[in-house]
């Protein structure tokens, strides 16, 4: 099967409850479903240098985060250490965030795992999705999570489609990812470590590790 399992995408974070979590499964879209009742697992016990939100009772902010007036945070959320939660910010909860990230202005997040330094600056839309540490998407990306015929997400791999049965699956991102301006990554699009994706692309199915994604079908190796 092409690489994409967790241990295939992702390297340890450094962050214990990150890790604990993105590696409990084989595969990335198998964490979906559990994100919600881990963050809600996680609140319950507290986590050392977190403090709960003013006003949330399900909300966990690290030591060192800022967070500008005009977000909007619905838990159950995590938002980790020296992080930055931009103006116009919509966490519409389920979500966990883990140190370094930058969640960006106008930018809407649900029922997603961000790991270490990862950023989505500005006007995005991450939802079921996973992204990877140094994880970036450039201004306007949209991980789409819902086919257009409301059927279960398929994972187009080289060695055939694989039956998720899950609704909505967003975008998979491994670490040092990096998707231009502009593009769209389809409902259950992977994009392989330390791969690159040209602006204004439109993305379906597995793409490699070490890459440079050109265009829909024109995927080239980096040198």
């Amino acid at each position: 099967m092409s690489k994409i399992r967790n241990v295939d995408l992702f390297s340890p974070s450094g962050i214990p409850h990150i890790d604990e979590f993105v590696f409990s499964k084989e595969y990335p879209w198998e964490l979906l479903g559990e994100i919600k009742g881990y963050v809600k697992s996680l609140i319950e016990k507290g986590l050392d240098g977190y403090h709960l939100l003013e006003g949330h009772d399900d909300v966990l902010i690290g030591e060192g985060t800022v967070i500008y007036p005009t977000a909007s945070i619905t838990g159950p959320t995590i938002i980790g250490k020296n992080s930055e939660v931009r103006p116009g910010a919509f966490i519409r909860g389920s979500v966990l965030i883990g140190d370094e990230c930058v969640i960006g202005n106008s930018s809407e997040f649900k029922n997603c795992v961000m790991m270490r330094h990862c950023q989505s600056p500005h006007y995005n839309y991450v939802g079921d999705s996973i992204l990877g540490n140094f994880a970036h998407t450039g201004a306007g990306v949209i991980c789409s999570n819902l086919r257009s015929d409301n059927k279960p997400v398929k994972i187009h791999a080289d060695d055939g489609d694989i039956e998720t049965g899950i609704r909505k699956i967003g975008a998979i991102i491994g670490d040092h990812g990096d998707i231009g301006c502009q593009s769209v990554l389809n409902p259950g699009t992977i994009i392989g470590q330390n791969t690159q994706v040209y602006p204004l692309t439109m993305c379906r199915g597995v793409y490699p590790s070490d890459s440079i994604v050109k265009s829909t079908k024109e995927v080239v190796k980096k040198r």
